[in-house]
């Protein structure tokens, strides 16, 4: 599953490194090398003449420093490297790697976006000690952007609810979701979408898991619940498909991958299915 790696150190300061791990990122778009997908050495960083404003530290993997930066959308990347988005890299890259680059693009994000105060327009400048932009004219402040997104795996029975989403870009059958409103609690947005998507009620709501989610700064909060009552009604601007999968009539093949989703469905697929 897509996740930092248990052995990285957060660090808020950089750091001098002879051979740092560094994850440059056009717009959402990552610089690899096209051969094997390795990130770019020191040499290559520095021909891209990136200005320090646009680099972050990330922090430590193994003792080796990461960091983070963002270049021009319409940049070019250096022979024998290509930029590509972080979804065709699942399966072909390190999962540690991945882990960061998820991480790492979510701060490269919040920092090119963030170069001027939303309020006063003010060119904004880091604050000392946190992750965090601040203006030095009104005070305003900005930490990377986190959106909280509630996912929920319903029983009835054998049987488990499996819907296609109408904005996925895959077409897989997955478990539903959806983001929170302000002021919502997590356990009231489930409430809420499951009624909303399908025309369900649940109750006896369980936690299962949690992912860092960088498409673009999700945090994924996994649930299952127990079917209630209702009939599956579709919203249809939101799900494009929704049915109860188990004897009669089989889960599609779903890979565990790098994602949660996958994971909440593996490990409540009906017994007599495995």
């Amino acid at each position: 599953m897509l996740k930092t790696p248990d052995q990285f150190q957060l660090l808020l300061h950089p750091q001098q490194s002879e051979n740092p791990l560094s994850f440059i990122f056009r717009g959402d778009e990552l610089l690899v090398r096209s051969s094997d997908l390795s990130l770019p050495d020191l040499e290559t960083f520095t021909l891209l003449d990136i200005d320090d404003s646009h680099i972050h530290p990330l922090g430590l993997l193994n003792q080796r420093y990461c960091r983070t930066a963002w270049t021009a959308k319409n940049a070019e990347a250096p022979q024998g490297y290509v930029f590509t988005k972080l979804r065709p890299l699942f399966g072909e890259m390190d999962d540690d790697l991945l882990g960061l680059a998820g991480r790492a693009f979510q701060i490269a994000e919040w920092a090119r976006s963030h170069q001027y105060c939303g309020t006063c327009a003010t060119p904004m400048t880091l604050a000392r000690g946190e992750r965090c932009y601040k203006c030095p004219a009104c005070g305003m402040v900005a930490y990377p952007r986190i959106s909280p997104a509630m996912m929920v795996l319903i029983k009835k029975g054998e049987h488990i609810l499996l819907a296609k989403h109408t904005a996925s870009p895959t077409t897989r059958y997955v478990p539903l979701a959806g983001f929170l409103e302000a002021g919502e609690s997590i356990e009231e947005a489930i409430h809420r979408e499951v009624f909303e998507e399908v025309g369900l009620h649940v109750k006896n709501l369980q936690y299962f898991g949690s992912q860092s989610w960088p498409f673009p700064h999700s945090l994924m909060i996994a649930f299952t619940a127990e079917y209630v009552s209702g009939n599956i009604v579709l919203d249809e601007s939101e799900i494009a498909d929704a049915q109860w999968f188990g004897p009669g009539n089989p889960i599609p093949d779903y890979p565990i991958g790098v994602s949660v989703s996958g994971a909440l469905v593996d490990a409540h697929r009906p017994k007599n299915l495995l």
